[in-house]
């Protein structure tokens, strides 16, 4: 009886699964894409609120992280944590600028093919505006009121850091609401973006380190 129950228990969870992740038509994967880059093209800036969700394997519970983010095209990007501790970086004129609680730091990007990759790979993931199968084996699929897409970076390099990119969309916004950093063990980072306030006007200083 109890082996009837955890098949049975086991068959509704699969389909459960199956039901909540469907795959695109290419139909729908066309109108999709077309919806993400219409509204990409539309931001200039966006500030949005987000909570950081570290997983770790050795870990029971979650890291939990918050903070702000804000992003001032073509390529000023800014993530502050507020809590539990104050933390910024900046990616601005080609450099990745570290400011933790006050000790600052710098990183060109021009010196690193990955850095410049992942610098990318964020403001794409921010904007929507990512979809390069140059880059990337990217799959997409349907969820309730959300749209996932899913990518897998092609190049050996920034497989080692990234093992997979996805990223969730609010149907009818075309706008992301999630980012999810699969590492190349089972580590992950989520990342759950709210409040946005898209095209108010964002000052360049916002951007000083």
């Amino acid at each position: 009886m109890r082996t009837k129950i955890f098949l049975l228990l086991s068959i509704f969870t699969i389909f459960n699964l199956t039901a909540q992740e469907q795959k695109m038509t290419v139909a729908e994967i066309a109108q999709f894409k077309e919806d993400v880059n219409v509204v990409a093209k539309k931001i200039k800036t966006l500030s949005t609120d987000f909570v950081q969700y570290k997983h770790l394997d050795f870990l029971a519970k979650d890291i939990e992280t918050s903070g702000k983010m804000v992003f001032k095209e073509p390529a000023l990007l800014q993530w502050q944590y507020k809590k539990p501790y104050n933390y910024s970086i900046t990616f601005k004129n080609g450099k990745i600028l570290i400011n933790d609680e006050g000790k600052k730091s710098a990183v060109d990007i021009g010196n690193s093919k990955i850095f410049s990759r992942i610098n990318k790979l964020i403001i794409g993931s921010v904007s929507g505006n990512m979809f390069d199968d140059k880059e990337f084996t990217i799959s997409y699929f349907k969820l309730k009121g959300q749209n996932l897409a899913k990518f897998i970076p092609k190049d050996a390099a920034l497989k080692k850091y990234i093992k997979q990119i996805e990223l969730t969309f609010d149907k009818e916004e075309a706008t992301v609401v999630q980012v999810k950093l699969l590492e190349s063990s089972e580590d992950y980072t989520r990342i759950v973006l709210k409040n946005k306030v898209v095209n108010a006007k964002i000052d360049d200083s916002v951007f000083t380190n």
